[in-house]
């Protein structure tokens, strides 16, 4: 299904602050379907609908749980980087190189064409994160890591890829880090199944400093149990890898994920439908291996 290997077409509005929804109309984008009772919509904190070339992904992700996507990284075109960086908050705090939203659309036709020859061609590279701090409830404070708008753009465009597949493997109870869903979603779940079935119990659980322990090993693992482009894949450990800026010091890191990075979706997503398929199943899924785009 490779077919030429070109899928959306390579056009940018002129008008830099279009909204994006006006964008994702004249695409003729469709919403995002799942394997769930109600229909996933897409929204700001879900990243990118998809188009009628990832829809194309969606449709074998769907049909074949086993297959993995050799030819991904072409969807993440010069439209997608656009709707990313319009899906950004304005207000955005800027990453470790000063760069704002208003300034860098200052230029934006010229930045994103670079950008995007840059993704496509190998160039590009990943920058450190800013390291903040933000207020927990319990008087600690939560590390955040603040990429750069760049690297924000690219996560955003990437995730929006992976959706594709991953949507297809979720259950109907999973409400989160998905498109178009969150807590609020959640909780009516919660509220409409202990109210209209018989419950004894409620389990309430979290994984503590699940991003900061990550194993990067293993999240690699997982993402090839679906995604065999080498292309994505390296892009995800340049993310991993780029490290923390903080009081003008560079900090590798060797494990975990930034929280506050767009691909952190990504962690958890493959994460936990990984583990929850293999768990079902009693040990590895089986794969095929085949180019699908």
């Amino acid at each position: 299904m490779n077919g030429d290997g070109q899928s959306d077409r390579f056009v940018v509005p002129a008008n830099p602050r279009n909204k994006a929804a006006a964008a994702v109309a004249g695409e003729e984008r469709e919403r995002t379907k799942g394997n769930t009772d109600s229909e996933t919509r897409p929204g700001r904190s879900a990243g990118l609908s998809v188009s009628s070339g990832l829809d194309r992904v969606r449709q074998v992700a769907v049909r074949d749980k086993g297959a993995r996507f050799t030819a991904l990284l072409h969807h993440v075109t010069l439209e997608r980087l656009l709707l990313a960086y319009q899906d950004i908050s304005p207000k955005a705090a800027p990453g470790a190189d000063g760069v704002t939203w208003d300034a860098y659309g200052q230029d934006l036709v010229a930045n994103l064409r670079d950008l995007h020859a840059r993704v496509q061609q190998g160039r590009y590279r990943a920058s450190p994160s800013r390291r903040a701090y933000i207020p927990k409830a319990d008087g600690r404070l939560r590390p955040l890591g603040i990429a750069t708008l760049e690297d924000k753009i690219v996560q955003r465009a990437v995730v929006g890829v992976l959706n594709a597949v991953y949507e297809a493997d979720f259950r109907g109870f999973s409400y989160g880090f998905r498109p178009g869903r969150g807590p609020h979603q959640a909780l009516d779940a919660l509220v409409a199944g202990i109210t209209t079935r018989r419950v004894n119990w409620v389990l309430d659980a979290d994984i503590r400093d699940f991003f900061g322990q990550l194993d990067r090993g293993w999240l690699m693992k997982f993402l090839r149990h679906r995604i065999a482009d080498e292309r994505v894949l390296r892009l995800i450990g340049k993310w991993l890898a780029a490290g923390v800026i903080e009081d003008g010091q560079w900090t590798e890191s060797e494990k975990g994920s930034p929280q506050g990075h767009r691909y952190r979706r990504c962690s958890r997503t493959c994460t936990c439908t990984t583990s929850l398929t293999c768990g079902l199943t009693g040990g590895e899924t089986g794969t095929r291996t085949g180019t699908w785009s």
